[in-house]
């Protein structure tokens, strides 16, 4: 029951199904689709299948950019490079000929290489010049966030607990650091990340941890929730959004806990505020935007944690992590559409429909215009006129 209840989590968190055990009358509903006046339509440039896509399945499998390349896989196992500029198949490889790969922990590009984690618990290096398998380990449980390559090694966060180092040109374990996981918790995990020789990540317990990223050796583990309430999803705490370094901080957040930003040299906390959240967020300038567990679109000032707007108009329709692209924030939600808003306002400036069968990653940004894929492995290539 436990891990059926991992597996829903996330979809049932935002129909609020499990909101504080809600009656009938207080149950909330996907918000209707705003009326928005589009000031502008994007104009696509080539559109081009990625296998069967991700389908209804919990997946950050976003297309990556690098080596004058776009990569992009499907749950199955379906890895194709294409080129940037037409969206010509440059190469395809099948991880799952024989069974399902369950690809699921992202795309990360460094070394020459390809790297992809599964639900299997694989972690991949693919050649990004041919598709050519380098090496294939396994690793202590599912590997559902992007991994992270630096120092000549890769690093990925699983789903039971354990961050694991990998070399990069071989596939040997370097080290590997284990950490309790609570019987309940949301389904996806905290990409890692590194700076100045640490390694800082989110861990399923509410902790944000920090190793040496040459030995695995651990720092310290700080709380970013504590557990609260009578039930144990009440009580439920997890932090699945990738840590942000800016500057001289490092901003963390969690779900049933808090945003909050530390001073990197001092390792002491600037700033804390209670936000919740289970998507990724960035920051930009002096500002950090950031999608709710209720899908609200909120902008914060990163230097004192003042909240700037806060959109409440997308409520509950599953949105995506916010990116920025042409000076906009941009959310896509369950039903395939994208939500352009103005940074400094919150306003609605623009909307599409990209498809029917929703979203499940946020679009990326290259050079001369950005990305989309549905969960159907459909995947364009788009420009804003």
């Amino acid at each position: 029951m436990q891990k059926a209840l991992k597996r829903a989590l996330p979809l049932l968190l935002a129909l609020g199904v499990l909101a504080g055990c809600a009656s009938e009358e207080e149950a909330v509903q996907m918000a209707p689709l705003p009326v928005v006046k589009s000031e502008f339509a994007p104009k696509q440039i080539w559109q081009h299948q990625i296998g069967d896509g991700v389908g209804q399945y919990f997946s950050r499998l976003s297309p990556a950019v690098g080596y004058d390349k776009i990569f992009a896989a499907d749950r199955d196992g379906k890895v194709y490079a294409l080129n940037s500029e037409t969206g010509k198949k440059l190469w395809e490889v099948n991880l799952g000929e024989e069974n399902p790969a369950l690809l699921s922990g992202g795309l990360t590009l460094s070394y020459g290489k390809v790297f992809i984690g599964s639900e299997n618990g694989y972690v991949i290096a693919l050649d990004e010049e041919t598709g050519e398998t380098k090496w294939k380990t396994q690793v202590n449980g599912e590997v559902l966030a992007k991994p992270l390559a630096d120092e000549g090694m890769v690093v990925v966060n699983t789903s039971r607990g354990t961050l694991v180092a990998l070399d990069a040109e071989t596939g040997e374990q370097k080290w590997r650091i284990g950490n309790e996981v609570p019987n309940l918790t949301l389904r996806g995990d905290s990409a890692p990340v590194t700076v100045g020789g640490g390694v800082f990540w989110g861990m399923a317990n509410g902790r944000l941890g920090a190793a040496l990223m040459n030995s695995g050796q651990v720092l310290w583990q700080i709380p970013v929730g504590s557990p609260k309430g009578a039930t144990e999803i009440d009580r439920l705490v997890d932090v699945d959004s990738t840590p942000v370094i800016s500057g001289d901080r490092l901003y963390v957040l969690g779900y049933n806990g808090h945003l909050f930003a530390m001073d990197l040299r001092s390792g002491q906390p600037v700033w804390k505020r209670n936000y919740s959240a289970y998507n990724d967020f960035f920051v930009a300038g002096n500002r950090i935007f950031l999608t709710t567990d209720k899908d609200h679109v909120v902008a914060i000032d990163a230097r004192s944690g003042t909240e700037l707007w806060e959109n409440k108009d997308l409520q509950y329709r599953l949105l995506t992590a916010p990116v920025a692209i042409s000076g906009y924030i941009v959310v896509g939600d369950a039903e395939g559409y994208l939500h352009w808003l103005d940074p400094d306002t919150g306003e609605f400036v623009a909307q599409q429909q990209i498809n029917n069968s929703g979203l499940a990653v946020a679009p990326v940004r290259v050079d001369d215009g950005y990305l989309v894929m549905d969960r159907e492995g459909d995947l364009r290539k788009l420009q804003i006129p």
